[in-house]
Order: structure tokens, then sequence, then C-alpha cells
């Protein structure tokens, strides 16, 4: 009899021969400015961890509180017997940072997008969504029964096509989606312009901004603020597993949305709630953000100068205007063979290749951080300087 799970290691084999399998690397210690990866001392260039909150030492402290407090876990769902106090407090807090009426707490990011996006429109209704969106907007647009329209990356004359197309079809909710930074290029939404348009048209917003929550905006508090649209966006999807440096996903927006959430959102109503610990940290998280601003300027400070090091190196940064800042190479194997060469110089920045991005536009994707210091990033552009000649890149 055939083997029913042979295409398990098939499928694994086909993605070994073709390079394009993930390796796990070992980080031996937290992840820092400077760790430890497979038995080696590195500087840290491709965490999201960018304002190095993990190991803020009032994220700790109320980490360890919690456990004493609360114990280890919730024991249950929110809905039946885990919605504890601290986990109340965080979504007013997120509320309050976020300057909107409530929050929502998801057990991460994905799951957020992948349970909400379903329940927010059904059989004629239509679902516009920017071409480079998320894996995560890309599921939860899959699971619903709505009609999909793709516009082109960030293009407003594209999205205002399809909103004209969509309101002639007479359907019943227009959703619009987008990231607020797209991950692979570092680059923006024109979420101004996105909420113009849908103001115009009569459609919901839809906004992912997992790497802009503590980036951008006034304190950190995201592209709404940083585009002043702030209370206009319908829903604003964030993380707390990127500048927060914990874990988790939330939805802002009205009280209207909290409620239809928790009432109607699979992936949270069967969702065991976050640990004490974990909620604890994400509490800390925003009140560090709320009362020292000095790491979100350190951020674009470290952002700016290595950014403007890389290109003036003869580097292709893209079109990045955030800390991520890719590092253009072209080929898949020269991006590899470039991560391969820094991290013999102790810099840990790995390569994203076909299929995360076109053939022709691999690269290594630098994540800034506000912990690295002036003399970790004059090393890391030294590195890049030495591998990127010996390639032939610069």
């Amino acid at each position: 009899m055939a083997n029913p799970t042979a295409f398990l290691r098939e499928e694994y084999e086909k993605l070994v021969e073709g390079s394009l399998d993930w390796k796990l690397w070992v980080l031996e210690g937290p992840s820092a400015p400077h760790t430890v990866v497979n038995g080696r001392e590195m500087i840290m260039l491709c965490s999201n961890n960018y304002l190095n909150l993990t190991n803020h030492p009032k994220v700790k402290e109320a980490a360890k509180r919690a456990i004493d407090r609360y114990g280890a876990g919730s024991g249950s769902v929110r809905p039946i017997a885990g919605n504890m106090e601290i986990h109340e407090e965080l979504e007013l807090r997120i509320a309050r940072f976020k300057r909107c009426e409530a929050a929502l707490v998801y057990s991460a990011g994905f799951t957020a997008n992948e349970g909400l996006i379903p329940q927010l429109v059904d059989k004629g209704d239509v679902i516009i969504s920017d071409e480079l969106n998320h894996g995560s907007i890309i599921d939860g647009v899959r699971l619903t029964k709505a009609d999909r329209m793709i516009y082109g990356h960030s293009d407003a004359g594209e999205l205002e096509k399809a909103l004209k197309e969509a309101r002639k079809a007479e359907y019943r909710r227009i959703l619009i989606t987008t990231d607020g930074v797209f991950s692979m290029d570092g680059d923006l939404a024109p979420v101004d312009e996105i909420v113009e348009l849908a103001e115009e048209y009569g459609a919901i917003t839809y906004v992912d901004d997992a790497h802009g929550e503590g980036v951008l905006g006034d304190g950190g508090r995201g592209i709404a603020s940083h585009f002043g649209v702030e209370g206009r966006v319908d829903i604003e999807m964030g993380t707390f597993s990127k500048a927060f440096g914990v874990m988790g996903g939330y939805v802002a927006g009205s009280l209207d949305l909290r409620l239809f959430a928790l009432n109607k959102s699979r992936s949270w109503l069967l969702s065991a709630s976050h640990s004490p610990a974990v909620t604890a940290a994400c509490v800390a998280a925003i009140e560090v953000l709320e009362t020292e601003p000095q790491w979100v300027r350190k951020l674009w400070e470290n952002t700016n100068y290595f950014k403007q090091e890389l290109k003036s190196l003869g580097f292709d940064t893209g079109i990045s205007v955030t800390p991520i800042t890719p590092v253009i190479v072209g080929e898949s194997s020269v991006a590899k063979r470039l991560s391969e060469r820094l991290f013999g110089m102790g810099i840990f920045a790995l390569p994203i290749v076909f299929p995360m991005v076109a053939r022709d536009k691999a690269r290594i994707r630098t994540i800034m951080s506000a912990g690295l210091t002036r003399e970790d990033l004059d090393t890391s552009l030294e590195a890049f300087e030495k591998a990127g000649r010996e390639l032939k890149i610069i």
C-alpha cells in the first residue's frame, strides 16, 4: 500500500533542491543587539525588536511580578474563564495609547487578520487589497466569501478605480485592506490618501500596522498618527511582537468594533488568553513608550545613519523610508553568499529570496534597533563593504 504521507518528504526535498527551505538558527540567549547564534557572538541586524524592549528592565520585571500574582497561565479562553483583570487593563492601555475608544487583544497579529477579516465581509461584499499585502491578510481574505479586487502596490489611482467599480456593482460592503509598513521593502502605504478615498466611497479601512506600531508617529503610535489621520482609520491591527518586544496582536478602533470582534471572531473566541507574564509585559512596554521617548528617537537616529551610509557605499536600498532597510543584490545565490560572508564577520543578517520577493530582487533585509551603538553600526558597515566588494556587488 502506498504511503499516504510520502508527499511530506517529497515536497520538502524539492524545497531543499531549489534552496527554498528554511534552516533554523538557534539563539543561545535573549534577542538583543549582541547575541549568540549557533555558538557565535553576533551583532543582530534582522530582528523585529526595534526598540530593544525585550530586554528592558521594567518589561522583564513586570512579567516576573505577574507570575507571582496570577500564576503561569490563564487556564481558559477569555469568553469562559480566562478573562483576567490584567487582560482588561491591557486593552484599556492600548486604547489610551492609540487614542481610540477600545481595543481587543489576540494571540498574534496573524490570528487577528485571519480571524477578523472573514467576519467583516460576506457574499455580496468586496475586499479591495494591495497587491503586496502580508500573507496573514491574504489568508484572511481567502477565508471570506466576498469578491476580491487587487490594486497596484500603494497606487491610490488604481484603488480609486476599483472603488468606482465596486460602487457601480452596488456591493453591500467595501473593505480596503493594506499593510501600513510593507515588511520586505520598508515603504509606506499612502494611508492618508486611502482614508480620503474610503470616506468618499463609503468603504471600511483596515490597516495592518505591525511594523509601524512603536516606530512611526507621535511617540510610536503608528501610521495613522504619522499621516495625521488618527480616528479616521476604521480598524487598526497592531502587534506586540515587534517594537513592543513581547508577543500578541490587537485590533483598535471603536467600541462597536471590539464588541463585534469578541462575539464573532473565532480565532479570538477559541484561543486561550495570553499568560499573565506576557500580558503584564505588554502593559509595561506601552508604559515605557509613553514615558521614555528616547528609544524611538534613537531608533530613527540609527536608521538614518545606517541607511545613508549603505547608500554612500553604493548599495541599492530600494524605496525604504523606515528602519527596514533592504540591501537588494539581485540573484538569490548572491544574497545567500552575502549573508554567509556577513555571518563569518559576526553580523547576523539573513537573505530574503524568491518566492518571498521577485527572482531578481533577492536581498539582505536589515532591521534597525535602538539598542545598537554607533560602533556596532560602523562595524556592520565595514562588514557590508568588505563582503560587497568581494562579491562584486559594489
